[in-house]
């Protein structure tokens, strides 16, 4: 018999129970969650997980507190799960974003840093200087062994789907989703014993569509309430507008998902994740790693509803994603991992700061460093020749944008304005989220705050330190430090096949040469790419395709063989 109380994390069954039980059985309640989620996590039943994805959307919910656009289906998510106030992307864009969340490691350890590495922005013809048009194509090169963590899942028996973006900063390896593909659903498993992994993703509220208007005019831009950095004049409202009645469009399609799970009777054995890829993407949100780019709304639901309607001031990060997820599924995240598992019977101590990072944004290069704790942010700009305001030409196209350059030129912006007016930056900033949350008054030079100038300046030189960071050198160096000795793109070595007789059938066994490198292999071309754990037991006559990808790499080239 299931009991709710095994997928109480300890630290909300504490502030449930602290109230109204003396200390000692608070404690043994607490202990007691922990063994009981352990069980859960690693017993015959494993739970599905579904993560509810979409783009470039801060905590712009009823549920957060933000009444502008309705939101139901997303308030009533949030009635039935644990709402995190304290959840954070990594950067303040996509790819490297994805990237961290695929791996489980900070895109500064791999090279996944610029936006993007892999291709070219789509406004490239807006580009005319040649040395912009330079800017150099890679992937980025985890160390040998790291994978996408699905592949673990799948090696459990989980059937993994991706609908349907990826932009991992590398090329999508095959082994990663048993389907990633518009077509990708939970439906199509095997078997409906088959536990799952399903993530799909919606660009309802990307960037783009706030270019034009795509949705149903909800908001009256008269309404909105404007950040005090925003200049008030008529385009800036109308596209925080758009924005929000692009959230609007969101909330449906996230009912509709949530009414697909209830209808087929899964959400009794069915985690839910709700999450943003990061913050709005409007000007000084998007690409910027002050809370507007970085704080994401994050729901999780529990089976039967466990701790609905609970809220935790826990810091999360995106690092810690992976390997919370694999905890949740009983699973030991590997060592390479850089995060804090926060469910689970891996669930480690809360983290008492997160990490965010900017690089070069298209053409625009840069060094951004920041950390921050339950209140106070810390920023290092390596780079503090640069304006705040670089040359993204996709970002250009947007009004509001347009807007705000047109308003600088004019020398009209007005004084909170100063980080889309500044031509240099400062060499270090501060604030306090808690009195300042839009971040625009620098307390670096107050010495009232000089003590936690200097812890949170300790926190991030450790961080870059122990994670490594790569984000200090050119990108020319960066591509001979990931592919050396001199940047080209190694590939990965073919598979080799082993086969002996074992009774009535073949033993394949499956080799690479290339350190970390995974194994995949499939019968026919119409099956899915299985990740190789073990040697195969086959039938005589039986058509094997085996293929290796270390990722960063090229793949390794298909071998097709008749077993026998």
């Amino acid at each position: 018999m299931k009991t709710p109380f095994s997928l109480f994390p300890p630290a909300t069954a504490w502030r449930l129970l602290a109230g109204c039980l003396s200390p000692i059985f608070a404690v043994c309640f607490a202990l007691g969650s922990i063994l009981l989620f352990a069980q859960r996590g690693s017993g015959a039943e494993p739970l599905n997980i579904v993560w509810i994805t979409c783009e470039d959307m801060s905590p712009r919910l009823g549920c957060y507190g933000d009444s502008t656009v309705p939101t139901p289906n997303i308030d009533a998510l949030a009635g039935e799960s644990v709402l995190y106030r304290h959840a954070f992307g990594v950067y303040g864009v996509c790819a490297p974003n994805r990237h961290c969340l695929i791996t489980g490691m900070y895109p500064t350890s791999t090279g996944a840093m610029a936006m993007r590495t892999q291709s070219r922005t789509s406004a490239l013809h807006l580009i005319t200087d040649p040395e912009l048009l330079a800017i150099p194509t890679y992937e980025a090169t985890p160390p040998a062994g790291v994978r996408c963590f699905p592949e673990y899942l799948r090696q459990a028996g989980y059937y993994c789907t991706n609908n349907v973006k990826t932009d991992y900063q590398f090329k999508n390896p095959i082994a990663a989703w048993d389907d990633s593909s518009d077509q990708a659903h939970w439906k199509n498993r095997p078997t409906p014993d088959t536990p799952f992994f399903a993530v799909f993703n919606s660009i309802l509220t990307h960037e783009s569509k706030v270019f034009q208007q795509t949705s149903p005019i909800v908001v009256d831009p008269a309404k909105v309430e404007l950040p005090p950095y925003y200049p008030d004049t008529p385009i800036v409202r109308r596209d925080l507008a758009r924005q929000y009645d692009n959230i609007a469009a969101l909330d449906v399609w996230v009912g509709k998902l949530m009414q697909e799970l209830r209808e087929e009777g899964l959400l009794e054995n069915t985690l839910v994740f709700f999450f943003s890829d990061h913050g709005d993407g409007l000007p000084r949100m998007k690409r910027w790693v002050y809370d507007s780019g970085i704080q994401v709304p994050l729901l999780v639901r529990y089976p039967d509803g466990a701790q609905a309607g609970t809220e935790t001031d826990r810091l999360v990060s995106f690092v810690d994603f992976a390997p919370t997820v694999l905890s949740v599924a009983g699973l030991d995240p590997p060592a390479y991992m850089q995060g804090s598992v926060f469910l689970g019977a891996k669930q480690a101590e809360p983290r008492s700061y997160i990490y965010a990072a900017r690089d070069r944004m298209d053409p625009a290069p840069e060094t951004i460093r920041a950390v921050r704790d339950q209140r106070f942010k810390y920023v290092r700009n390596y780079r503090p020749d640069l304006p705040y305001l670089g040359f993204i030409p996709y970002r250009d196209q947007q009004q509001i944008m347009q807007e705000i350059h047109r308003l600088n030129k004019a020398g009209k912006l007005g004084p909170d304005s100063w980080q889309f007016s500044s031509r240099k930056k400062p060499l270090e900033e501060l604030y306090d989220t808690q009195t300042d949350p839009h971040e625009i008054h620098n307390l670096a030079a107050d010495p009232a705050h000089f003590d936690k100038l200097g812890e949170l300046r300790e926190a991030h030189r450790r961080w870059t330190r122990e994670t490594r960071d790569l984000g200090h050198m050119p990108e020319s160096e960066l591509i001979k430090r990931l592919w050396p000795p001199d940047g080209k793109q190694p590939q990965t070595a073919p598979v080799t096949i082993e086969m002996e007789p074992r009774g009535e059938k073949i033993q394949a066994t499956l080799r690479c040469e290339t350190e970390g490198a995974t194994i995949a292999w499939r019968r026919e071309a119409a099956e899915a790419w299985q990740v190789y754990q073990q040697p195969l037991l086959l039938p005589a006559g039986t058509e094997l395709q085996v293929k290796a990808h270390r990722l960063g790499w090229k793949p390794g080239r298909e071998t097709i063989r008749t077993v026998k």
